[in-house]
């Protein structure tokens, strides 16, 4: 794995010497806008509308739009003035407990490895946060943006750091238009629960799959192959009484659980009977 950053983590007078590694990787299938014609990608030049021409890279500068129309040129310079050390240390401000964090301020995941000079301070970091039940608030500049982060554990000696939203950034739910509040029934509030209940398990990342993407790729190999598409007929939505469908739901939910268990016995029989 390749690092995309290097710096320190800063927590009282300790310097951690760290290596940033991308902890996710997005897996979504891109498309290329195509001329239908003649099937040749489409291209894009960079034109200027004030002098109706096309621009070269040397021409182009950073800007920022500080009033409708009207901007401020940013220099390379202009950045130098931020100290480098800024940019550089993953600013350690607080310990708080992981379950006071709402999940609303998680923005994107990384890994962090220790430089060979900060093996020991690394673990004595990582040792810490575990004995002690805690998680790391800092601050970190990644491509001139500073973000919140927290730092914690990950598997057996590691250590992730997660980027946050910083407040006002996350938008008040309060904005979110509802219809005033309804009145539920009792039995309605059962029959909900015990549908969760027969749908509990315990989580398993690797059971879950993104059904649409393996659509996609079926659907591209079969145009490569020239095989036709088959489009399916909409089904028009009805409306469903809320508790015959619940009744549904639970239905299909303990069927499909007695269903694996019966799965799981028979695996467990071949196993024993040596198949």
């Amino acid at each position: 794995m390749r690092a995309m950053w290097r710096g320190s983590i800063s927590f009282g007078l300790i310097n951690v010497p760290i290596k940033m590694y991308a902890a996710t990787e997005n897996k979504r299938i891109n498309f290329r806008q195509i001329h239908r014609q003649c099937g040749t990608p489409i291209h894009y030049e960079k034109v200027c509308p004030t002098c109706n021409r096309k621009v070269e890279e040397e021409e182009i500068a950073r800007g920022y739009e500080f009033e409708k129309g009207r901007y401020v040129i940013i220099e390379d310079k202009d950045l130098e003035s931020i100290p480098d050390e800024a940019t550089r240390t993953i600013d350690i401000i607080d310990f708080v407990d992981l379950k006071d964090i709402d999940p609303i301020y998680y923005d994107k995941s990384y890994f962090l490895g220790p430089e060979e000079t900060g093996q020991k301070a690394y673990s004595l970091l990582r040792r810490a946060m575990e004995e002690g039940g805690k998680i790391a608030i800092a601050k970190v500049v990644i491509r001139s943006k500073q973000s919140l982060a927290c730092i914690r554990p990950y598997g057996e000696r590691h250590l992730v750091m997660e980027t946050m939203f910083c407040p006002d950034e996350v938008r008040k739910v309060e904005e979110v238009p509802m219809q005033p509040e309804v009145k539920l029934q009792e039995k309605e509030v059962k029959m909900a629960l015990q549908l969760v209940e027969s749908l509990a398990t315990k989580f398993e990342p690797e059971k879950y799959t993104d059904d649409y993407r393996q659509a996609l790729i079926d659907i591209i190999q079969a145009k490569v192959e020239g095989e036709e598409i088959s489009i399916p007929e909409p089904q028009d939505a009805k409306v469903v009484d809320l508790m015959e469908a619940l009744k549904a739901s639970l239905e299909l939910a303990e069927k499909a659980k007695k269903q694996k268990g019966k799965s799981k016995g028979k695996a467990r029989e071949k196993v024993a009977g040596g198949v």
